[in-house]
């Protein structure tokens, strides 16, 4: 497998008056914690301030930092965890570091309304970006040059990445992990946090979203678990509802309820995260992945991991499969 980690291991996350300690957590459990399982190449962690003196954080706690500003000019990485609030402008010397160490060529990672500060040194111009679902209508209209996602985890642009709503910050931090070392240390990662090493979906199953009941659970759980097993099994609505003893227009609406979607979507989702494991962890043929993971011809397969993913199978497994 070819190396994978970038040159400049050095990340950065910014501290502020008024942190959201939550988003800088983030960045510190999985950017700032001492890893020795991964080897000599890993990154090393440094806070820097935004603000002149003593800086508090959410919760009552005080932070202390490692330097300021002057941190960003050999930082590889740098993460905004979130702002104080989306109507306090950013202050000129931090968009001027934020702008030179771009140029410079470093990435820029954006946490929930952090996005707001990436916009404001015009770092997401001409570019698709997200934030946190409360905030997506006020970043477009201030920023009509950004193309804002709102139903979106994360996005990577590349050198310029925006994540969704706060937890959203761990799955694109372990985007990034798996980015830089491949999909083998992200998951170990992953498991450190006991969490899935990706989610799939955007931010619309989170939102407002009703709980279906016990009754509904324990009907609809079984079934999903029996998909699951059952990928390659065709699905048709009338035979699932019936399974499950609902008439289909029900089923339809308890299964949005339960998981934010239709059921081809979520089949479809369950299938690309069945082949995307199988392409970075397994041996198998192309098309035996299409066959096991319910695509049917490598065709199919190709079609649609490439619409979810940007990549062919190939190209997936060239970057983030096993070693051999």
């Amino acid at each position: 497998m070819p190396k994978l980690f970038p040159d400049n291991l050095s990340v950065v996350a910014l501290a502020y008056d008024g942190l959201c300690t939550f988003e800088f957590s983030i960045a510190v459990e999985v950017f700032g914690l001492r890893r020795p399982e991964m080897g000599d190449n890993w990154y090393q962690f440094a806070v820097a301030s935004v603000d002149p003196g003593e800086l508090r954080a959410s919760g009552g706690i005080r932070v202390l930092v490692d330097g300021g500003l002057e941190l960003l000019e050999q930082a590889g990485t740098i993460i905004i965890p979130g702002w104080t609030h989306i109507d306090r402008p950013a202050p000129d010397n931090l968009i001027l570091a934020l702008q030179a160490a771009h140029v410079r060529g470093a990435r820029i990672l954006s946490i929930c309304s952090g996005a707001f500060v990436l916009a404001q040194a015009g770092l997401l111009r001409g570019g698709r970006a997200t934030t946190h679902w409360r905030y997506s209508e006020m970043l477009a209209a201030r920023y009509p040059d950004i193309s804002v996602v709102a139903d979106v985890l994360y996005i990577d642009n590349g050198q310029v990445l925006t994540a969704a709503g706060s937890a959203a910050g761990i799955d694109l931090c372990l985007h990034l992990v798996r980015r830089d070392f491949g999909a083998a240390k992200a998951n170990m990662v992953a498991r450190r946090l006991v969490i899935q090493p990706h989610r799939d979906g955007g931010q619309a199953q989170f939102v407002e979203r009703a709980v279906p009941s016990q009754y509904e659970s324990a009907r609809l759980g079984p079934l999903l678990d029996r998909l699951r097993r059952e990928l390659p099994a065709e699905a048709p609505i009338a035979a699932l509802a019936q399974s499950v003893g609902m008439s289909t227009r029900t089923f339809l609406h308890r299964f949005k309820d339960a998981t934010g979607t239709t059921p081809a979507r979520w089949l479809m989702a369950e299938r690309l995260s069945k082949a995307r494991g199988l392409l970075e962890e397994s041996s198998l043929t192309i098309m035996r992945i299409a066959e096991v993971s319910g695509f049917g011809s490598t065709t199919n397969f190709r079609l649609y991991f490439r619409r979810q993913f940007a990549t062919t199978p190939v190209q997936y497994r060239a970057r983030f499969g096993q070693s051999e």
